[in-house]
């Protein structure tokens, strides 16, 4: 039975695990080694059955714990080509890890096949995960975007479950106290999705057969759970929860419990 566990998820730290107790993936490790490993705990996952670890993009809130983690477990990390470059050079990954591109292939992990799709985003290289699981299930992870490309919803097109970024409320970032120089970087098409713009996409994907949505990468301070998930669900009109599909919003901090999909 396919399941995500959302471990973290914000704009201070990402890092999901898809699998069960006996193994599965990491999906980036935005948080210390400490915290991961406590997270894992909570939801009585053995660190060995970690396999691997995806990496999105080379932001601290997804590599904060890679170094510790790659340095315990010796685990492989994938991700994009520039992407792994990049954490090579800056020493974010022990020396004991393989590192493997999956640029345009797909990788077989822990009974998963996952695929990376580009997402449009101020980093080297930025990417998404669509995991296919062994009992022929499909999912994705998609934050860290600053609009949908085709790319990026086409390879959401079929995902029974999809954490998608719901990172701001317009709003709330246009008068609260950021800079404009980070505003600006938020708001652009390389930026972060806004509530708005996931309502958009999430109503795309349930039209599309989607039945699952985990609202991530919130921002704490442009944003609040109750507010994303209104303003999302105010785009489902003529949909009714629960019925035609289920929706949350991840955790900052897991307190124990997964998504079954």
């Amino acid at each position: 039975m396919a399941r995500i566990y959302p471990l973290f998820s914000s704009s201070k730290g990402n890092c999901s695990f898809i699998g069960s107790e006996q193994g599965g993936i990491l999906i980036d490790c935005g948080v210390s080694f400490k915290r991961l490993n406590a997270a894992l705990e909570l939801n009585n996952i053995p660190l060995s059955a970690v396999q691997a670890v995806f990496i999105t993009h080379e932001h601290s809130d997804h590599v904060a714990g890679l170094k510790m983690l790659t340095k315990h477990t010796g685990i492989p990390v994938y991700g994009q080509k520039r992407t792994l470059q990049r954490l090579c050079d800056s020493d974010k990954i022990a020396a004991v890890s393989p590192v493997i591109d999956m640029t345009q292939t797909t990788i077989s992990c822990a009974g998963n096949e996952v695929s990376c799709f580009n997402t449009p985003h101020d980093a080297i290289q930025s990417c998404g995960y669509r995991i296919h699981t062994a009992d022929d299930k499909y999912c994705a992870v998609c934050t860290d975007l600053g609009h949908v490309t085709d790319e990026v919803d086409n390879a959401l097109i079929g995902c029974r479950l999809v954490l998608i970024e719901a990172n701001y409320d317009e709003q709330m970032l246009r008068c609260g106290p950021y800079p404009l120089y980070l505003k600006e970087r938020i708001l652009s098409a390389n930026g972060h999705l806004s509530n708005n713009d996931c309502g958009t996409q999430v109503r795309r994907m349930i039209e599309r057969g989607t039945t699952h949505i985990l609202l991530g990468h919130l921002s704490q301070d442009n944003n609040r759970p109750q507010l994303a998930d209104r303003t999302v669900e105010g785009y489902l009109s003529g949909m009714t929860r629960c019925k035609d599909y289920l929706m949350g919003v991840a955790p900052v901090e897991t307190k124990g419990g997964a998504v079954i999909f």
